[in-house]
């Protein structure tokens, strides 16, 4: 059986690679942007990103979506939670 996926949920599963693409690279992490499990946690025990790397996650992607995050941002913490709680943030709030 083939499953049809709607044109908004294909943006999204573009832009979700998209953003593990641009963690890879910022990072130059030996993986491949398609091994990021969506909902493993990119902090500590999942991916194993520490502040320093959050850091510069968040530069690119304020550079690359025209996002403003700020270190004080109460949210963070569940916007960096998984890849795609990351994604839905840029998805809702990017002006690129």
């Amino acid at each position: 059986m083939t499953e049809i996926t709607s044109p908004m949920r294909a943006n999204d599963q573009a832009l979700q690679l998209e953003v593990a693409q641009l963690i890879v690279e910022a990072l130059n992490l030996d993986i491949k942007a398609s091994e990021i499990a969506p909902d493993a946690p990119l902090y500590g025990d999942g991916l194993g990103l520490d502040s320093i790397d959050i850091l510069e996650i968040s530069l690119v992607i304020s550079k690359q979506y025209g996002l403003q995050l700020r270190a004080d941002d109460q949210d963070n913490q569940s916007f960096f939670s998984s890849l795609s709680s990351l994604t839905a943030y840029i998805g809702s709030q990017r002006t690129r």
